[in-house]
């Protein structure tokens, strides 16, 4: 009979990583663990050090484009704001 394959959650991933990252444990004592074969583990392990570079530019990468985009809004209602100021200037002057 054939078995069934199982599917794992990243956070489990993570965990098993971290774990692996750790080396508090052997591969096989992890397996044993978190019942998953030790080659899946040394894969994990060597993705999630391939990516965690990547997780902390692509969260800078995110607040500078936040940053820009505050920026940019607060730089139009500047001007819209501006605008309103000098018509309102102008009709009072016209009042006078």
């Amino acid at each position: 009979m054939a078995q069934i394959r199982k599917r794992h959650s990243a956070k489990f991933k993570a965990k098993v990583a971290m774990e692996a990252i750790k080396e508090r444990l052997t591969g096989a004592q992890i397996a044993t663990k978190f019942g998953v074969h030790a080659g899946q583990i040394s894969q994990w392990k060597k993705e999630a050090l391939e990516r965690l570079p990547d997780i902390f530019s692509a969260a800078r990468k995110k607040q500078e484009k936040a940053e820009e985009e505050l920026v940019s809004r607060l730089y139009e209602q500047i001007g819209k704001l501006q605008v309103e100021l000098d018509w309102l200037k102008k009709k009072s002057e016209d009042v006078h």
